[in-house]
């Protein structure tokens, strides 16, 4: 009988890697993947091999020594292969330079296979709010719950932000809300910097499309991306900054916030986030 700790524990290995979505309504069977069909015997007296004529050609080995066009399985590998970073970037940067609207833009990116995060995702998530809002707001990835939902901030940190918002007169009819990433990386872990510049392209054209008249990246990921600073959140934010693109009117004002998951773990710094978002209603308080 099978230890019920035993299962526990391997639940728990996976949900530490990061396997805590089930992206398929069944398993998959890897050991029937391997399996290789069984070469039939030859009658006693005849030869093993067919005629040569009728052998098929040599086929090339693989870097796992199996034929190639084959995975280390014994799965059939197909032609669409993941781009490589630079050709992600080039791809996704033609791509959003073509969307003349958000709708454009957003149909662009859900066609997008530069980012292998999309693989692992349950939806893209593009953004919530009022496209014709003043202010927009960029965290760094989905979690969990906007996963889900496939929408920004709709978990407890979200929850924490329409608070935040809400003290100083906002709420999301009078913000745009978008992330750096628009897919959840697995477990929730930091994204690379290759699937930052996979995606980065759009959300350049995504600014330029809304024209806004603030910049509000929240936390160290969408700050430095943005900026590109190597200082951390602690360091950039309450700071004004300037960011420019070849596709706005001008420099847009930068105005760097704590990430609400930060507040949740420090609630300590709360502080620094009021005062933050009392900076950005004094200079922006329509």
């Amino acid at each position: 009988m099978i230890d019920q700790s035993d299962i526990l524990a391997a639940l728990r290995w996976h949900v530490d890697i990061g396997c805590d979505e089930a992206i398929g309504d069944e398993p998959l069977d890897w050991a029937m993947l391997a399996a290789r069909p069984a070469v039939a015997r030859a009658p006693a007296g005849a030869s093993a091999l067919p005629p040569a004529a009728a052998r098929p050609a040599p086929a090339s080995r693989s870097a796992f020594g199996g034929p190639s066009g084959a995975s280390m399985f014994g799965a059939p590998v197909t032609a669409d292969l993941p781009l490589g970073a630079s050709e992600a970037g080039a791809s996704a940067r033609a791509r959003a330079a073509e969307a003349r609207s958000l709708e454009e833009l957003e149909a662009a990116l859900r066609a997008f296979d530069g980012c292998p995060l999309k693989a692992t995702a349950m939806n893209t998530v593009f953004a919530d709010g009022n496209p014709a809002a003043d202010i927009m707001l960029i965290g760094e990835a989905p979690g969990e719950d906007e996963d889900r939902q496939g929408k920004p901030f709709v978990g407890v940190s979200g929850k924490l932000l329409d608070r935040m918002l809400a003290q100083v007169g906002l709420d999301r009819g009078a913000v745009y809300i978008s992330n750096i990433l628009p897919w959840r990386p697995p477990g929730n872990r930091s994204p690379t910097q290759a699937e930052i510049a996979a995606c980065l392209p759009f959300l350049e054209r995504h600014v330029e499309l809304i024209k806004p008249k603030v910049l509000v990246p929240l936390g160290g990921t969408s700050a430095k991306t943005l900026l590109n600073r190597a200082e951390g959140i602690t360091r950039l934010r309450g700071r004004w900054f300037d960011y420019a693109s070849p596709g706005l009117p001008g420099p847009v004002p930068v105005l760097p916030m704590l990430h609400p998951a930060y507040l949740l773990r420090n609630p300590i710094a709360k502080r620094e986030a009021w005062r933050d978002l009392l900076t950005l209603r004094q200079r922006f308080p329509g």
